[in-house]
């Protein structure tokens, strides 16, 4: 009798823990929603939450706050979630693809390669726009994780997880030699780039949401269909290879889903440090290391964690703001050192 329902804990913990997890999720959704409908409501000026049901119920062209609502708050808070979500699932990507726990999007350059991008742009064709902005920080940014992937590729054994972190390494140190230069060299295009290198949300248009969408959900949408494969592989090649996983395609098909959504989030709103860092290791600690779990998380939480953070600078440097950049070093540096001491102490 014993033998016969031996079996039968672990099945019922399973379902316990499956149940968690789907349970989780609506809780994340429901955080993100309340972040997002705060980020619309507080602010330099606040505005009560019924006014802001009314601008996106019935818009009022000729109501301030309606106006303030629709173009300012509303597009800035859908920028943040969305940089956030792409920031943590390309991080949660990268660490499972490299085996890499400190692993984020600047490991294959690209923040390097859009911010050189942006900078001679306006350095040499005096670009001064957002929307401009985002078009050559998309650009630079897959051009340079394409020649990190070719300088990885070299040697014996292709495009390796430590030959990719080298070339990774290598090619950041030299673009940012450049662009540092430029900017020592010409004092407008640092006054004109200074805000967005920094990392800001501040002053993103429906345009600028709606040109970068569909590069996202397709990022997103992308990752969650191979969680399964991602899991696989980031328990070695040798494993995958033997479970009959081919480990190229889904390398090749990684590496596109993080340039597409690391290179629309720099584009979007400049580099933006330790979402993709920190984010991928909170959600571990509930979810494990089954990204068909990970993933769907990081983009929840994610995108809550970067849309508190701007509410949180807006709020505490009334009336003027910090920029999320420094926001999220300063709240993600802490958090970091203590996600590593649990996991030191485990």
């Amino acid at each position: 009798m014993c033998a016969t329902l031996a079996p039968a804990k672990p099945a019922a913990s399973r379902r316990r823990a499956l149940s968690v997890l789907l349970l989780g999720l609506p809780v994340c959704g429901v955080a993100l929603a309340l972040a997002v409908f705060s980020s619309i409501t507080f602010g330099a000026a606040d505005i009560d939450p019924h006014t802001v049901l009314q601008s996106i119920l019935a818009f009022n062209p000729a109501n301030t706050q309606h106006l303030i609502i629709q173009t300012l708050r509303i597009p800035r808070a859908l920028t943040a979630a969305l940089v956030g979500a792409s920031l943590a699932v390309a991080g949660a990507i990268m660490q499972g693809l490299t085996r890499n726990p400190l692993a984020d999007t600047g490991l294959l350059g690209i923040e390097a390669g859009a911010a050189l991008a942006v900078v001679g742009a306006v350095y040499f064709l005096g670009v001064s726009t957002l929307s401009a902005y985002a078009l050559f920080a998309f650009a630079g940014a897959a051009a340079t994780a394409g020649l990190v992937y070719l300088l990885g590729s070299f040697g014996r054994g292709g495009a390796t997880p430590f030959k990719l972190i080298i070339a990774g390494a290598a090619v950041t140190a030299f673009l940012a030699s450049f662009t540092t230069a430029m900017l020592l060299f010409d004092q407008r295009t640092y006054e004109e780039v200074r805000f967005w290198l920094a990392g800001s949300v501040a002053g993103r248009d429906m345009a600028m949401v709606r040109q970068a969408l569909p590069f996202i959900a397709l990022g997103l949408g992308t990752s969650l269909l191979i969680g399964r494969q991602i899991t696989t592989l980031s328990l070695g090649e040798d494993i995958a290879r033997g479970l009959g996983q081919s480990a190229g395609w889904v390398k090749a098909v990684c590496a596109a889903i993080v340039v597409v959504l690391a290179g629309a989030s720099v584009a979007l709103a400049g580099p933006i440090g330790f979402v993709g860092l920190v984010i991928p290791h909170a959600v571990r600690f509930f979810t494990g290391n089954d990204y068909r779990w990970t993933l769907p998380y990081a983009m929840l939480v994610g995108a809550t964690f970067l849309v508190g953070v701007d509410v949180l600078g807006r709020l505490i440097a009334r009336p003027n703001e910090i920029a999320i950049g420094v926001m999220t070093a300063l709240i993600g540096g802490p958090v970091f050192v203590a996600l590593v001491r649990l996991k030191v102490k485990r």
